[in-house]
Formats: C-alpha cells, sequence, structure tokens
C-alpha cells in the first residue's frame, strides 16, 4: 500500500498527520509513505525526524492584507501544482491524506485530477479555506468537532476527533512521577501555563503581571513554559525566582505536565485542545487573536458552550486570568465538573479512526 501525506505549517497541522502515518505504519505491514509539505517551513525538519520522507513544494499563503508577498503567489502555484503533479505522478499512491497547510491544497488537487481518492482532516471547528475548496473533490473529511455540516457535505462528513500523542491515554498512574520530574509540591495545587513550543507573549505578560498575586499564593505552584522566543527575556524576571514558580523555555514531557496539572491555562489551538480533552483537565483558554479567521476563538467558543472550559480574551488575560485560574483551583467542585465536561468530548482513538476511513476508501 502507498500513501502520501500532505500538511504542515504549524505542529497543529503536523503532529496529527505524523500521529496517523505511525498507525498507518503499525498496523499495514509495509506500507509506503511519502510526505508533501511546503520548504522552508517546519514540517521540512519535523517529519523527517519522525522516520519519514518529505518533499516540497514552493508554496505559501495568500496574505489577507495588501502587501508586495501576494505578488509572487500566483507563481508559486503554478510551480506548486506542477510538481504536486509529478510527485503524485511518480509515486502512485493509492490514496492521498491532507491535514491542511499550504502544502495539502496542490497535492490533494493533483491527487484527484488524476482520479486518485483523497481525504482531508479539518482540526479547527472552523475550517480553512483550503479545506473548503478541497471539500467536493475528496472523498471523505474527518472532523474533530460536531456541526460542520455548515462547512462540508453532510454524507462526507465523519467525526473522528485530532489524533494526538498516545502518552496522553494514560495520566492516572503518573502524578507522583510527574511531580518528581518537575520538582514540584505534592501538598500544592499546581497550575500549568503554556503557550507553545515557542511560547506566547500574552501569556508570558500575564505571569510577569501577576507576580505580586503569586507571592500572596503560597499554597499554589505554577509549572510555565516560557517558549524559545521568550526565554531570555522572561527567564531572568522576578516571577521566575518566586520559589512558588518553575519557569521552563520547554517542556518535553507534556504528559507529565498534564499529570501534574490540577488547571491548565493555555491558548486554543486545535492540537492543545484535543490534548485537555484527554487529559481531562480544567482548562483557562486565552485564544491567540492573530490565527487566520480567528480559530482558535471559535475552538474556544466550541468548549465553553458545553461547559467545558473557562474562556479570557487575550486583551484582557494580563489582569484577568490568573485570578479566574485562582478562582477555579479554590473552586473543586467547578474544577471537577469542568474536567468531566471536556473528558466527553475526547476521541481517544482518533488516529485508529482516521486510518480505518483511508484503508476503507483505498480498498474501493
Amino acid at each position: 500500500m502507498k500513501v502520501i501525506v500532505s500538511g504542515g505549517g504549524t505542529g497543529g497541522h503536523i503532529y496529527p498527520a505524523i500521529a496517523v502515518a505511525n498507525r498507518l505504519v503499525e498496523r499495514v505491514p509495509g506500507v509506503d509513505i511519502l510526505f508533501v509539505g511546503a520548504q522552508g517551513k517546519m514540517e521540512m525538519e519535523k517529519v523527517p525526524l519522525a522516520g519519514f520522507r518529505i518533499k516540497g513544494l514552493w508554496i505559501s499563503g495568500l496574505q489577507r492584507r495588501l502587501t508586495v508577498k501576494n505578488l509572487s503567489f500566483p507563481f508559486k502555484l503554478t510551480s506548486s501544482l506542477i510538481r504536486a503533479y509529478r510527485i503524485v505522478r511518480d509515486f502512485n499512491p493509492d490514496v492521498v491524506a491532507g491535514f491542511g497547510g499550504y502544502a495539502s491544497g496542490p497535492t490533494l488537487y493533483a491527487a484527484s485530477a488524476m482520479g486518485i481518492p483523497a481525504v482531508i482532516q479539518e482540526q479547527n471547528s472552523y475550517p480553512g479555506i483550503t479545506n473548503k475548496l478541497l471539500a467536493r473533490r475528496v472523498e471523505a473529511i474527518c472532523v474533530a468537532y460536531p456541526g460542520m455540516e455548515r462547512f462540508f457535505p453532510a454524507g462526507k462528513i465523519r467525526l473522528t476527533g485530532n489524533p494526538v500523542r498516545s502518552d496522553l491515554l494514560e495520566l492516572a498512574g503518573k502524578r507522583e512521577e510527574a511531580m518528581a520530574y518537575f520538582g514540584l509540591d505534592t501538598d500544592k495545587k499546581t497550575l500549568l501555563l503554556f503557550g507553545g513550543s515557542l511560547g506566547a507573549r500574552t501569556l508570558n505578560q500575564l505571569m510577569r503581571a501577576g507576580t505580586d498575586l503569586l507571592r500572596t499564593r503560597n499554597d499554589i505552584q505554577v509549572l510555565w513554559q516560557m517558549g524559545k522566543l521568550y526565554a531570555e527575556q522572561y527567564g531572568q524576571c522576578e516571577t521566575a525566582d518566586l520559589s512558588t514558580v518553575r519557569a521552563m523555555q520547554y517542556i518535553d514531557r507534556m504528559d507529565l505536565a498534564y499529570a501534574a496539572a490540577d488547571v491548565v491555562v493555555c491558548r486554543a489551538g486545535a492540537l492543545t485542545i484535543s490534548e485537555l480533552c484527554l487529559a481531562a483537565r480544567a482548562a483557562v483558554l486565552i485564544p491567540s487573536p492573530h490565527v487566520a479567521e480567528d480559530h482558535q476563538t471559535r475552538n474556544a467558543m466550541a468548549l465553553v458552550d458545553k461547559r467545558a472550559a473557562l474562556l479570557v480574551r487575550d486583551a484582557e488575560a494580563a489582569m484577568q486570568a490568573l485570578p479566574v485560574a485562582f478562582e477555579l483551583l479554590d473552586d473543586e467542585e467547578k474544577r471537577q465538573a469542568l474536567a468531566r465536561q471536556i473528558s466527553r468530548l475526547a476521541h481517544p482513538q482518533a488516529a485508529d479512526a482516521i486510518v480505518n476511513e483511508l484503508l476503507q476508501i483505498a480498498g474501493r
């Protein structure tokens, strides 16, 4: 069996694609998988590290404001379509899977034009323009949220969830290990705050703004991931020196971070929300206002509407986020209620569900 997997640009597109590829390798002996990504984007590094081959297209997004960069878009699109046709023709896959991102569009367009069946996976509650355009050309659309009939043909929709790390499936017995790993106090409630591997300026700013508040709560400890972009700026601030704060540039064991956490403060990316659902953690979501089509606010509201999370707007985070999180840490009943509700939205078998769809369509 031969499969092309395309998608990237952000971890939210790349890691689900890798999770599905890994599951294909486990379930289909001898499967041959080729990734197609965008040149210069993070998938060109992350995919080979995961053990898969990848070919790159000269493609980037169309800027939503008037900019010189848009002048090159028609040339990039033409180039990427020609190269995508060649890649698909030469590899001759049984099925193509698209996970969003710049390269996914040309790759799935080329495949469908050549009569090769394709599947797309939409991680967000509000789809991006690429997947909207591809919807009529593919056989199935795997989604993470109910109600996606607003955007896609109902007959093609499969509610599978977003594939995430398998180590998040078993957190119950990891709390003691987690507290020891991060050097945390087992007698204190733990707030986990992170903004992704690169970090989020707003989340770091709210930590610094809350220094005085943090000093008043010796019964609460914070595991704070600053991110690669902000570690130098915030790593030396007085907040990071507080005895109740464990400040880190990067957390390499997110399973243990979730296991240690009583409450989580974070952005509302699709992959992060899927992790929170699996981890069953009460969360205060601060959606980034800088993502395309305001995806994160829509993702967060999908949980808020089900009473599965709390939301604080980015502009209000510096003043409100920590007080809201501390209030949640103090309210055991509300915290448990949020945890129960968010756990009901989890899809622990998402990777298998998507693989099943790929196998069925390839067989057909």
